[in-house]
């Protein structure tokens, strides 16, 4: 059985979806924006609530983290000052744990770097997210696979042996991990979702928790996700869709992220029993809409049926038309009426076996 332990939440292709409400830099380096992002996604609904973590002085190169960065989306001159602008750490990263703890929602982050790792391992977050673009980075996946905390892993901008490789490199260290089917193209378009290849990471890896992480715009997709298997959603949230911003405009709202729960919650009792087998609440109708065998006219004890003898009408209260071939050819041990029902007791030389 294909599952996964957050934080004592168990994830399961039995269970609801897990999630994930993606905050990333939409709190635009404000801690009170951070806070009121993850009361809204708390009450929402949301299972967890997630933000990046980045040593951008080792993560970058001097000449991009240098390099000018202006333009509406741009929190400061360089793209190293941008990215230092919206960064929290120790004391902002603490304040929100406590704060997630209080409101009933786990609090992770994506790690970026070796160093965002030991940062997060230490923070003792309940789980780790790797972001598409460290898919190829194998020695990243397997030293934050190291620290025992279970790994979601996003897969956009890879191919299947990038995956393989990845996952390869990931559970011979930790089982624990959850594999997200990802497009990195922001927002994406629903052609390029490609929520099939769910279906392929769930045969592929059948003890692997699978996901989906969503940069489309609206719910639709990750309902359609979760009735493929993806048992881990992760969508992006905001306070104000209109802000400045690279992921404020395909992120939710607080009533978007309701809705998305909701409507995973309502997939789930849709998909229900894989069992098919007849519903007391179908009964009703079936018996009203149904059909059964009877008399086609008034026909005599002794009379040895035939085809012609028998007619099918509802109400489907009697003996069902796929029994016809067990009453043709039998005799009446009594006279019936026009629309008797023909019932197995009413026939000589019958086989109690096929009654």
């Amino acid at each position: 059985m294909r599952a996964l332990t957050i934080n004592e939440r168990i994830i399961s292709d039995d269970t609801d979806a897990y999630v994930i409400a993606e905050i990333g830099h939409n709190h635009e380096g404000d801690l009170g924006k951070a806070e009121e992002l993850i009361r809204q996604a708390a009450a929402a609904g949301a299972s967890a609530v997630k933000l990046q973590k980045r040593d951008n002085r080792s993560l970058y190169t001097r000449a991009m983290y240098d390099s000018p960065y202006t333009g509406r989306n741009s929190f400061g001159p360089t793209y190293g000052a941008h990215r230092e602008f919206l960064e929290f750490g120790t004391h902002e990263y603490t304040h929100l744990q406590r704060l997630s703890a209080e409101l009933g929602v786990d609090f992770i982050a994506t790690a970026f770097d070796f160093g965002s790792v030991d940062f997060l391992a230490e923070l003792d977050v309940p789980a780790i997210k790797i972001a598409s673009g460290d898919i190829r980075n194998t020695p990243l996946l397997a030293y934050a696979a190291k620290v025992g905390k279970p790994l979601i892993v996003s897969t956009g901008g890879a191919d299947m042996e990038t995956v393989r490789r990845a996952c390869g490199t990931v559970l011979p260290i930790n089982p624990d991990l959850a594999l997200l089917q990802c497009t990195a193209t922001y927002p994406a378009e629903q052609e390029e979702l490609n929520l099939a290849v769910l279906g392929s990471y769930r045969a592929e890896f059948p003890d692997t928790v699978i996901g989906y992480s969503g940069h489309d715009l609206g719910p639709w997709a990750a309902w359609t996700a979760y009735a493929l298997g993806a048992r881990v959603v992760e969508k992006h949230v905001t306070l104000d869709r209109t802000r400045p911003g690279s992921d404020h405009k395909f992120s939710l709202e607080q009533a978007d992220i309701a809705e998305l729960v909701d409507g995973l919650r309502r997939v789930r009792r849709s998909l229900g029993s894989p069992d098919k087998r007849v519903l007391d609440a179908e009964r009703p109708a079936i018996t009203k809409m149904g059909k059964k065998l009877v008399a086609q006219r008034d026909l005599p004890a002794g009379h040895r049926l035939t085809l012609e003898d028998v007619a099918i009408k509802s109400p489907g209260d009697g003996l069902t038309p796929d029994r016809l071939a067990d009453v043709v050819g039998r005799t009446l041990t009594r006279p019936l009426a026009s629309d008797a029902d023909i019932v197995p007791a009413d026939l000589a030389d019958a086989d109690a076996g096929r009654d």
